[in-house]
């Protein structure tokens, strides 16, 4: 393993403990993020594309391992601390023990997820994705705490690791991290000029198709499969 992947891999261990020890909201997704943006960066201006889309799918699952791991053990109450962690914590168990809101509704889940894309889209063709990160640090812990809550109300172990993060979250995370890396190019090109040629034009259209069949996965999955999950997780929910 590079090390500069080991270097991002603890990074993002050590940024848990240490956002949510001094209590400030917008510190923890900074510190999550810092790292992979430093490493994302390195790996275009070297002219490795593929290796920073794999960085950033190591970051992205390390982000949901540790964070969720930290979220169910840490001694104190999260809610101030996880920027809408609580808001999105409620509107699923809502959505467990009611079957009612977007989650399981194309027809409500669509419209959001075409603004968050819209809104990943544009921050991070302006910030040369350092936007984008960041975006996706605080979604990623948002579903941590989600998932951490669903360990705290007495979901068994195995029903938390087989039902927390749900297919779909999964392809979109995927497909975030291959787009975060794509809307970086154009204004590093600027930045960096040398690393246009470094950079393979040809090989961009492979990504770009992988994360646009990442973002169609996780509507059509989620489609398909959310009310079921949503009946699993009501039998396990006490």
């Amino acid at each position: 393993m590079r090390n500069d992947l080991v270097i991002l891999l603890l990074a993002t261990l050590v940024s848990y403990p240490l956002g949510l020890g001094l209590g400030l909201p917008w510190l923890l997704p900074v510190l999550n993020a810092l790292p992979a943006y430093i490493v994302l960066v390195h790996r275009l201006r070297k002219g490795e594309r593929g290796g920073a889309v794999r960085a950033m799918l190591w970051w992205a699952a390390a982000l949901a391992l540790v964070g969720t791991i930290t979220f169910v053990w840490w001694p104190e109450p999260l809610g101030p601390v996880v920027v809408s962690g609580p808001a999105y914590k409620e509107e699923m168990f809502h959505w467990i023990r009611t079957g009612l809101g977007r989650e399981g509704s194309p027809r409500l889940f669509l419209p959001q997820h075409l603004l968050h894309l819209a809104a990943f889209l544009a921050i991070g063709l302006a910030s040369v994705s350092a936007g984008a990160i960041l975006m996706g640090a605080l979604l990623l812990n948002q579903m941590s705490y989600y998932v951490a809550a669903l360990a705290k109300a007495g979901v068994p172990a195995w029903g938390v690791t087989l039902l927390g993060w749900s297919p779909w979250a999964i392809a979109r995370v995927a497909a975030f991290c291959t787009l975060g890396v794509l809307l970086a190019e154009p204004l590093l090109f600027r930045l960096f000029p040398a690393a246009r040629t470094r950079l393979k034009v040809s090989g961009r259209a492979a990504y770009i198709m992988a994360a646009m069949s990442g973002i169609l996965a996780d509507w059509f999955l989620k489609a398909l499969l959310a009310p079921l999950w949503g009946r699993w997780l009501r039998a396990l929910l006490p």
